[in-house]
């Protein structure tokens, strides 16, 4: 039977349709190949600036000084720097996936190893070569270290600092020493005046005496110590200093006593100086005191804060992110990022500038950085706070017997470090 005209007609009328579909396809596949011959660190092999993504959860004044520096790569590179609210849990569900993950995240360095352990970071020497940090303090390049591998550039640093009201206590009074401390303590702490005053049931702040007695919380391979002898030693000395100290050690009683001018002395960060300072307040800052039964200085710990680069994006972006970490590595960033925020500079060179030698509460931590301890980035760590500070209350403030306190707590933390892994 032959075909009818229509039959022909629709039969010629598709395959027209076909050839111009395939022509379409063709056309749209010559589009993407040459769009993937442009620059290879580009999002998606587009053309134009690469964008650079930076989380961060720090003050205004920081991120400023940050974007200024950068703006030397526009237009080919646009950093841009985004606040995160929970970044920690954030990077936690994101951190391997290219469609959300930053590029890098500007933050303290005490998560690393959580983050190592995920696989989530590249090494910054990868990026860098393996002498790029070979001008910071020791303090800061330990601080970034995590089983042999550095994963971060550290930016600046901050200790906690011995501080004093000159009001009160005046230069002879400065202790050199802890006992000389208890002593100062014993004469002053009467008609509601304290002589010092300290968060003393808070881990991050007992640690210094803890440190000072050659303790430790945890080992550098995870091995907490909180019934060794040393530990015991540091919370049985500690405590006859707590007796002259207000049983309310928070953030906020220890801070309003001394801002208030009730207490002469205090163990305090420095994100709490402009605080005293806008009071009225002439504050000095001295040298840790030395233990006397052991020659050795509180030391406290160190938060680190620096830039981390995602594995995720190091891949594709390589070249610019580079570029964007030498640019933010320049010493003149470090002096402008310490002015900004209080904290002290990670490179080295940054002491020799009569801008930073000549600002005493810098030059105190940098002091104070020689004896200091980078809090632990190793993932047990997120244990121990709770069940130190759980010891702590249960020493200083319900007066339980240090070495069985010591030993229920030691039990409790390999219970929960056992069901971490």
């Amino acid at each position: 039977m032959r075909s009818s005209p229509a039959f022909h007609y629709h039969t010629f009328l598709e395959e027209s349709i076909m050839r111009k579909a395939l022509c379409l396809l063709m056309v749209f596949i010559l589009f993407l190949l040459t769009g993937c011959t442009g620059n290879p660190d580009n999002q998606g092999g587009k053309s134009g600036p690469v964008t650079i993504t930076i989380w961060h959860d720090k003050e205004a004044a920081v991120i400023a000084v940050l974007e200024e520096a950068v703006k030397a790569l526009e237009p080919e590179i646009v950093v841009m720097f985004e606040k995160k609210a929970g970044m920690t849990e954030s990077l936690k569900l994101v951190g391997n996936d290219k469609n959300a993950a930053p590029d890098m995240y500007f933050f303290a360095h005490d998560k690393i190893g959580v983050y190592a352990e995920m696989g989530i970071l590249t090494p910054v020497t990868d990026l860098l070569g393996d002498d790029a940090l070979a001008g910071y303090l020791p303090l800061t390049v330990k601080g970034g270290t995590y089983k042999g591998k550095i994963y971060q550039v550290p930016l600046y640093f901050e200790t906690l600092l011995f501080m004093y009201n000159k009001k009160y206590m005046a230069e002879k009074d400065i202790p050199a020493t802890t006992e000389q401390l208890y002593a100062y303590m014993q004469r002053k702490t009467k008609y509601g005046h304290y002589g010092f005053v300290e968060q003393h049931s808070t881990p991050y702040y007992a640690a210094g005496w803890i440190h000072g007695f050659g303790g430790s919380l945890i080992t550098d391979d995870g091995v907490p110590c909180l019934d060794c002898a040393e530990v015991k030693s540091a919370l049985t000395y500690h405590k006859k200093f707590v007796e002259y100290m207000p049983g309310e050690t928070e953030y906020a009683t220890v801070n309003t006593l001394f801002t208030e001018g009730m207490a002469h002395a205090t163990i305090a960060g420095p994100w709490f100086v402009p605080t005293v300072r806008a009071v009225g307040i002439d504050v000095g800052i001295a040298p840790m005191p030395i233990v006397d039964e052991t020659g050795l200085p509180l030391a406290p710990y160190s938060g680190i804060q620096g830039l981390h680069v995602l594995k995720v994006q190091a891949q594709q972006k390589k070249n610019v992110i580079l570029q964007v970490l030498r640019t933010l590595m320049r010493p003149e960033v470090s002096v402008k990022l310490a002015k900004v925020s209080g904290c002290a500079p990670a490179v080295e060179s940054c002491y020799t500038l009569d801008e930073v030698t000549n600002d005493s509460l810098i030059m105190a931590m940098r002091h104070t950085a020689e004896t200091a301890i980078p809090m632990p980035n190793i993932p047990e760590m997120d244990v121990m706070w709770t069940v130190t500070g759980n010891l702590l209350t249960n020493v200083n403030m319900s007066g339980q017997d240090v070495d069985s306190a010591a030993k229920a707590a030691q039990k409790k933390v390999l219970e929960l470090i056992e069901a971490m892994k």
